[in-house]
């Protein structure tokens, strides 16, 4: 009996490079953060062009030490995307602020930046934009919307002040190495959050980073206040505390716990070696995909574009698939009949009022009837950088099938 075939959604590419680095960082006898993780900050600062780069352990504690870091709490209110992963909002909730959703703009992934304006006011202290699927956001657009509202700004202390408007804080979790309008993710938004779990295009297994664009903050003072954030308010971590003498430490307040370790660094530093070409692998691979499903009625979301005063590239994180004038059903039915046939297949994203923990805040997803439209005839095809151009002929001729037998059964 023949063996299916199959293809997985989103396998890490690890090779003898990482291989090398962990095992580097096991003979060390430095396994917690140290050398490697230092090195991995300096070289996402110069790979992102972000003035400084704090490494976490994952992204969502890279935001909630950004929102801490700018004074936001109880009283105050952060503006998110009703359509991402919970990861964007429960850093809001944690450090508790109020949690504010915008909807999306008609068949769009992002914000819809024109209602955003509305939703601002005296206690909005950030927005969290979403680069879903590795695509940056229009930021233009976002900074106008907030310079014509700074009138409406109350900074609470002096970070705040200094920036005179609300706060860009970006979720950038799929976006390492996307480009919009010539500038990288990192050195766009005033702060920026990124992700290394393990499906994400740079993995450390798991891992986040927090990065800043030059000129905002005191930036050797914003570093060592995310380092305490990091390591439970210790004035020094386990790397100072080595030197002859200097064991003697402080608790300067009650931190976390979420620092980065140099194994988590190693395979990150071999990662970023590769990631130019890892890069340019998944553009061959969206592009394959383009081409193999032109014929369908579906909408695939654009990753590239050169048209001057609005090009874009992106870090091709996910294939996001739209199945234009199909319910959530055949959708469903879609995802389903791709397994049996060996492709896995996903969702990206159910939005945050679908939620229970969202709904219980008082969300309702009738409220955010463009996010809601995405979500229903939406699906991921795999991409990484383990699928041959043979694996992404196989599933888009599975696809075609699955999406041919399902019309001919009358699902709509």
């Amino acid at each position: 009996m023949t063996e299916q075939r199959t293809v997985s959604f989103s396998p890490p590419d690890i090779g003898p490079d990482e291989i090398a680095e962990v095992i580097e960082a096991l003979q060390s006898g430095w396994i917690t953060t140290g050398p490697k993780t230092k090195q991995f900050e300096r070289e996402l600062a110069e790979f992102t062009g972000a003035q400084r780069v704090a490494a976490l352990s994952s992204a969502t504690a890279a935001l909630e030490c950004a929102l801490r870091a700018l004074g936001i709490g109880p009283g105050d209110e952060v503006i998110t995307s009703a359509y991402t992963y919970t990861a964007s909002c429960s850093p809001i909730c944690h450090v508790g602020a109020t949690p504010v959703l915008v909807d999306t703009a008609a068949n769009s992934y992002e914000m819809d930046y024109d209602a955003l304006a509305q939703h601002i006011t005296e206690r909005t202290r950030a927005v969290i934009p979403v680069d879903i699927a590795g695509r940056m956001c229009d930021y233009d657009r976002l900074f106008e919307v907030l310079e014509s509202v700074r009138g409406r700004f109350l900074p609470a202390n002096d970070r705040q002040a200094a920036l005179g408007r609300v706060a860009v804080v970006a979720d950038a979790a799929h976006a390492l190495g996307a480009t919009y309008r010539g500038h990288k993710a990192g050195s766009v938004a005033d702060l920026t959050t990124f992700s290394f779990h393990a499906v994400k295009n740079l993995t450390t297994a798991e891992g986040g980073a927090l990065g800043w664009r030059e000129g905002l903050f005191d930036s050797d003072e914003l570093y060592q206040e995310i380092m305490l954030m990091s390591l439970h308010g210790q004035t020094k971590d386990a790397l100072a505390k080595t030197r002859a003498g200097a064991w003697e430490y402080d608790v300067a307040f009650p931190g976390w716990k979420c620092n980065m370790t140099d194994i988590q660094a190693g395979i990150g530093l071999a990662q970023l070696r590769r990631y130019p070409a890892l890069l340019a692998r998944r553009r061959e691979l969206i592009g394959r995909y383009e081409a193999a499903l032109s014929d369908l009625d579906i909408d695939m979301l654009e990753h590239y574009c050169d048209t001057p005063g609005s090009e874009f590239t992106s870090s091709g994180h996910l294939m996001l698939v739209r199945l234009c004038g199909k319910s959530q059903t055949f959708r469903n039915a879609l995802i389903n009949e791709l397994g049996e046939r060996g492709v896995a297949a996903n969702v990206h994203y159910k939005p945050l009022p679908l939620l229970t923990a969202y709904r219980n805040l008082g969300f309702d997803s009738a409220d955010f009837p463009n996010a809601y439209a995405q979500f229903e005839n939406e699906v991921t095809l795999p991409l990484h950088t383990l699928l041959s151009d043979d694996d992404v002929d196989f599933v888009a001729a599975e696809f075609h099938a699955a999406y041919a037998k399902l019309e001919a059964e009358g699902i709509r």
